[in-house]
């Protein structure tokens, strides 16, 4: 059983990319990355280009996989048994200063007691759970508050950059470039905002769908905004327009720590699936 490295996103995507198909909602992150950076090129997520990798069993199968846009952290899809000591032998070697770690919930602390012996001492610590929920049966917002939803157009995409770095502010997330981001969600129609009173006060988001699956992504609404139900009426458009093109499952991802998204989207038909933590990683410190 052996990991391998690579840069060569046709490689991986020839060597892991069925596997990560066999389960396209669990997987729908690494999935939609992929995406991105096949059609809108390696440079998507930032400037220095991403690294991936794929784990075979005894039988020579590919039963795990990761991979990372640098600057963000290691995103692994679930651990294979026992597999966890070599990989993070194997990210080290290419970045001995890693920092953080995304992985499944139910492989955080099999990843964490391996990094602690990896690092003699070193410490994985939660910094941030999200849980994945998958949609069962939508059930808009009633009474809808006023306004409706539109696409954003080349107007709007000022607005629209600002709105995605404050999200992402918000979030505590790592520092991305918010117009890339927003250029290549607007080359497929992948955003939309809700307007009222003759101005937009929400935001949201789809991922590309792959394997049938779509994400919903970046729900936003300015503080001047809030609690006025734009953020489920935005979300309930986004969902419908996944479903009218054909998405067989769509998806999201809500913090832990927050929960009022978290009921939010379960009273409009959304139900958890799993859980994933973000890991920040530390070497142990030098003696004395």
């Amino acid at each position: 059983m052996a990991w391998t490295l690579t840069a060569s996103l046709p490689e991986f995507l020839t060597e892991a990319g069925p596997y990560l198909r066999s389960d396209p909602v669990q997987n729908t992150v690494q999935l939609t990355i992929l995406e991105t950076l096949r059609q809108s090129g390696l440079g998507s997520y930032g400037d220095t280009p991403p690294v991936f990798g794929w784990h075979e069993d005894g039988a020579g199968r590919t039963d795990g996989a990761f991979l990372r846009t640098p600057p963000h952290p290691v995103l692994l899809a679930k651990l294979p048994e026992g597999g966890a000591p070599g990989l993070i032998a194997l990210v080290r070697a290419s970045d001995p200063a890693l920092t953080e770690a995304n992985v499944a919930g139910s492989d955080a602390a099999g990843f964490s007691a391996a990094w602690a012996a990896a690092t003699d001492g070193g410490t994985a610590t939660a910094r941030q759970r999200s849980r994945l929920f998958r949609l069962a049966e939508l059930a808009p917002p009633d009474p809808a508050p006023p306004g409706c939803p539109r696409l954003a157009a080349d107007a709007d995409r000022d607005l629209v950059v600002a709105w995605q770095a404050a999200f992402v502010a918000e979030a505590e997330a790592v520092a991305s470039h918010p117009e890339r981001t927003v250029n290549d969600r607007m080359s497929y129609g992948g955003i939309m905002l809700w307007e009222a009173h003759g101005q937009p006060v929400a935001m949201a988001a789809l991922s590309r769908a792959v394997a049938g699956v779509t994400r919903v992504v970046t729900v936003y609404t300015p503080p001047q905004f809030r609690r006025r139900g734009y953020g489920g009426a935005i979300t309930t458009a986004v969902t419908r327009s996944a479903i009218e093109a054909g998405a067989a499952d769509v998806v999201l991802f809500t913090d832990l720590a927050n929960p009022t998204s978290n009921a939010l989207y379960q009273r409009l038909g959304y139900r958890p699936i799993e859980d994933r933590v973000l890991l920040d990683l530390q070497q142990r410190p030098p003696a004395g």
